[in-house]
């Protein structure tokens, strides 16, 4: 398949589709969707094109994106491990599929969502370790 621009619902839809493909067969992270949430794929699919959409083409999304995965979270921790593992099958699938700036924009959106998420569930499951880094989406002309 030729990759192409991410221009409307169904590239978004096929993004989507083809991510969770992926996450669904993984070894690190499929088990979180498939044993410990038992993700609805009926109903979970259409909140992600959703989502994705909001994101990166001006559609709407109502909804909690974070309260989830604190319900899941309570089931199993969920490390830095199983954010990084669900960015690379992300990153993957939009280089398989797409290219050009929506793209580019979807890759840095799942990185400051996965960044979110990972120093969230971090700092409950390890609160005795030095969680002051907080990360910035967009850090402008901070010097480190």
């Amino acid at each position: 398949m030729e990759r192409r621009e991410i221009k409307m619902r169904e590239d978004i839809e096929l993004l989507v589709n083809s991510f969770y493909d992926k996450v669904q067969k993984d070894e690190v992270i499929g088990f979180i969707f498939n044993d410990i949430a038992k993700v609805k794929w009926s109903v979970h699919l259409p909140k992600m094109y959703n989502f994705w959409e909001s994101l990166l083409l001006n559609g709407s999304y109502s909804g909690n994106a974070m309260e989830p995965h604190f319900r899941i979270n309570k089931l199993i921790p969920l490390e830095p491990a199983h954010f990084q593992r669900w960015l690379q099958l992300f990153e993957a699938t939009v280089h398989e599929l797409f290219t050009g700036e929506v793209s580019d924009l979807a890759i840095t959106r799942a990185k400051s969502i996965a960044e979110i998420l990972k120093f969230k569930m971090n700092s409950i499951n390890h609160p005795d370790q030095n969680n002051k880094n907080i990360p910035l989406v967009n850090p402008g002309n901070q010097k480190g």
